[in-house]
């Protein structure tokens, strides 16, 4: 029963995960969060679904290998792997839930200027090199200490409001390569397990799954309703990321004094 109470948290998580590479940006970034709901600690989890997330990509560029906006990608793919880069060389320094509460709160307040941004009409706004590189690194540093690199990203993209298969797409390769990005530095930090890789394997054909199903949705959504959903998720995945790991991050600060 307690296997149970464990896998099928897991399971969801990595169909979630396959969701968000099928081209439903930011669902994924609830997986990490659902498996620690399951005691699985943060950490574990994160490291466990970077095999999940890899294979996932995989079949994800696939199905979005002609819909992807090149300017933004020239931008947001070396800022991403410097992002990567950064998170490996502070990951003794900046605890997971720190940066969770960071991005959760920076989220949370993107939510509030899109809202408020909506009711303006405000027109789309061109790639920028500044903007995409210090949101691309940001994205790339969040996805590192916990996959939570969607927000960064949409933060970045959603005010450029491209076509809806072309930000699916654009989202899917940044993070693609953000995620290949991690396997080295992962494996030093965290090494891997038989059981690990096991379970792992485990979960991927639940995230194959989710991959094709959420290809099939996002052709399928209306763009209008497939843009709410994305900015609804942001918010869900913000707010969880404030709520799961403010409690933890304030009783750090606490201890210390």
């Amino acid at each position: 029963m307690d296997a149970l109470v464990t896998l099928v948290p897991a399971l969801l998580a990595a169909f979630l995960v396959g969701l968000s590479k099928g081209g439903l940006p930011a669902i994924g970034g609830l997986a990490v969060p659902i498996m620690a709901l399951s005691a699985i600690p943060p950490i574990k989890a994160a490291s466990l679904l970077l095999p999940v997330y890899v294979a996932s990509d995989v079949v994800g560029v696939y199905l979005y290998r002609r819909d992807y906006s090149r300017p933004n990608l020239k931008i947001l793919l070396p800022a991403g792997i410097l992002g990567v880069a950064i998170g490996w060389a502070t990951a003794a320094w900046l605890s997971d839930a720190a940066a969770s509460v960071l991005i959760g709160c920076i989220g949370l307040a993107f939510c509030v200027s899109m809202f408020l941004r909506r009711k303006r009409s405000a027109p789309p706004t061109p790639p920028s090199i500044v903007r995409g590189t210090f949101w691309g690194t940001l994205s790339g540093f969040t996805s590192f200490i916990s996959h939570a690199g969607g927000p960064p990203f949409q933060i970045y993209v959603l005010p450029q409001q491209l076509p809806k298969l072309v930000f699916a797409g654009t989202s899917t390769i940044t993070f693609a390569v953000i995620n290949a990005a991690k396997i080295v530095p992962y494996a030093s930090l965290r090494p891997y397990t038989a059981e690990d890789l096991e379970t792992a394997a485990v979960l991927l054909p639940a995230a194959l799954i989710g991959t094709v199903v959420g290809m099939w949705a996002t052709r399928r959504i209306a763009d209008v309703w497939f843009f709410r959903l994305v900015q609804v998720a942001l918010f869900g995945v913000s707010l969880m990321l404030v709520v799961e790991y403010g409690p933890v991050l304030w009783a750090s600060i606490a201890a210390r004094h």
